[in-house]
Order: structure tokens, then sequence, then C-alpha cells
């Protein structure tokens, strides 16, 4: 299970002066004069830390910095920060048709000191100025991983890992309000650091969904699963070039499919399927292609151990000079 940690933090940072009041006249004090200097020091040993007001009742952090501005999402009814509230690996999605239309889903905490996740979620219908966080897609039952897309009509879908590895879909019509769960627990497949995406183009494959997930823990063999019913059911599982994994997908406008992955290392491949997206073949892999991304995919400890990244590919489907550049 992916185990990066989501922290916001807010540096509040403060000007200090070191001068004495200044006098009644400027002229008093010639340019260039002697200053006394601070006699106490700035810090002292055993000192309390900083004052940090998202520990108490009070309102949604909003976090403007360079021309962008940030929105709490995990809020109470009132839209105040949530006390000892716990989340992290978050994955949004937007509606296509209305940008104002989003969802995020995380990995719900029930403390700050609790190890037991569940698949939380929040919604906006304001482009993210306003957020409602309703709760949890199944109270009481362990989800991680969760990875969030929408089709070409805004079509919501929440994939979301058990603690069998196994994982399922949710799916949600109305901009993320509410989800369906569209087969009983477990039964969409799937293993650690699951991703997946959609066909949004107007070909044989439109509509199909396309799953990878990680070699170190999963419900099933292979490292690669699809379906042509929108995500209700699964086709058997096959393997990938290079076993590759820790990495995600999407689709070109030609329908065809891409996959990048690693080696848990430093060698990164993109993978091909151009027949994916014909429902009477077996998917097979007819391009691998390595990446030099400069390094290396490496753990670390975090939340306690976990990547300290993942591979990401997107391809641009824009119809210009650039469409379908990887």
């Amino acid at each position: 299970m992916r185990s990066f940690s989501l922290c916001i933090a807010t540096l509040v940072c403060g000007v200090v002066s070191t001068a004495l009041p200044a006098p009644a006249s400027e002229d008093a004090l010639p340019a260039g004069a002697w200053q006394p200097i601070p006699t106490e020091p700035l810090e002292k040993y055993d000192m309390p830390p900083a004052y940090i007001y998202r520990l108490e009742i009070g309102p949604r952090m909003i976090s403007p910095y360079a021309g962008f501005t940030s929105y709490q999402v995990n809020v109470d009814q009132n839209g105040n920060n949530i006390v000892g509230d716990a989340a992290n690996e978050p994955s949004i999605t937007v509606d296509p048709t209305n940008s104002s239309r989003m969802t995020i889903g995380w990995r719900q905490f029930n403390t700050v000191s609790s190890n037991f996740r569940q698949g939380g979620w929040g919604y906006t219908t304001d482009g993210g100025v306003h957020w409602t966080f309703p709760g949890v897609l199944e109270p009481g039952v362990f989800r991680s991983d969760p990875v969030l897309y929408s089709n070409e009509i805004g079509t919501f879908s929440y994939l979301s890992l058990l603690q069998s590895f196994c994982d399922n879909i949710y799916r949600s019509t109305d901009g993320g309000q509410s989800w369906t769960e569209l087969q009983p627990d477990g039964l969409a497949g799937g293993g650690d650091k699951e991703w997946f995406t959609i066909d949004r183009t107007n070909g044989t494959g439109h509509g199909f969904h396309y799953q990878a997930w990680s070699p170190a823990a999963s419900c099933t063999s292979g490292l690669f699963s699809r379906s042509t019913d929108g995500g209700a059911t699964w086709q058997s599982p096959l393997s990938l070039p290079n076993s590759a994994h820790w990495g995600t997908l999407d689709v070109a406008s030609n329908g065809n499919l891409f996959i990048g992955g690693g080696n848990g290392g430093s060698s990164f491949w993109c993978i091909r399927s151009s027949n994916a997206q014909n429902p009477g073949v077996t998917p097979t892999f007819d391009q691998v292609t390595t990446v030099s991304l400069g390094g290396g995919l490496v753990g670390g400890n975090v939340n306690p151990g976990g990547l300290t990244g993942q591979i990401f590919l997107w391809v641009d489907r824009s119809g210009g000079l650039t469409n379908n550049n990887i």
C-alpha cells in the first residue's frame, strides 16, 4: 500500500526588529550611528513549539501562494477544520464537462495515531472554493490506495484497495456526492499500489477500464487487467513486460493504451498495447521502450515505510501539434 504522508504545513514568517524604538526626531540619531545589540537570545532552550492554529477548532485553512490559492477539503459541516483529523494519499478528479465539479478521495484514518484507514472523500460544486466531507465509502471497512478518475461525460470512478489487496470500483453520477459499489468487495481484482484509467475516445475501446498494480502484494496473479463493461467486471489478469510496476496508465486519442512502470530501481519503461481496445482479443503488448528518468525510484521511512515517489505517465489528447505526445 502506498505509504506517503500528506502534510500541509503553514510557515509563518515574521520580521523581527532588533532596533530600539525610533526617537522622536529622525535628526536625533545620525545616519549610520551605532545601534544597540539585543542582549536576550531570540530563542531559548526548551522553548515550546510554534503555535499552529489548525490544532484547534477554527476556520478551514486557505493558503495563497505564488498566485495560487489552496482550500482545505476535509472540513466539518460548518466548513471548519476538524481537530485531530488524519488523512493522506489524496487523488483528485474533475468533471470534464463542468470544471466546477470535482472530488477528492483519500485514506481516512481514525486518529493521527491510528493505522486503521477507510475510504474518505470530499466534493465541491464551485471549483474547489467550498468542500463537503460526507464521510467514508464503507464505515468500518479497511480501505487504502484510492485512485479517482472521470469518463468524458463526468461520471466519476473511485478505485479502492481492501486489506486483502483486492479492490473495488465505486461510481458516482452526481459529481461525487454519492457512490454506488459496482461489484461485491474485492471482485475487481488488483493489488498493492493499483492504478487505473478509462478510455475516453470514440473508438472500439470507449469506456474500457484498465488497471495495473504492483507484484509486492496482489489479490491474484498478473499485473494488469481490463474491464470492457465500465468497471463492473474484470477479465483474467495478465503479466506485463519486465514486470513493470509502480506506474500509471493512459489512453491515446487513437485508443492505444500506454503503461508507465519500472523495476523498483533505476529502470523505467513505456509499454504500449495497440489491441487492448479490441474487445474480441486478449490484450498484448507490442512496444516496450526504455525511458531514462535520470535516477532511481526508492523507498523511504515514510508513514512508516513506503515509496518516495511514483511513475506518472500522461498522453496529450489536445488534438494540436503535440497530440499523442507522452
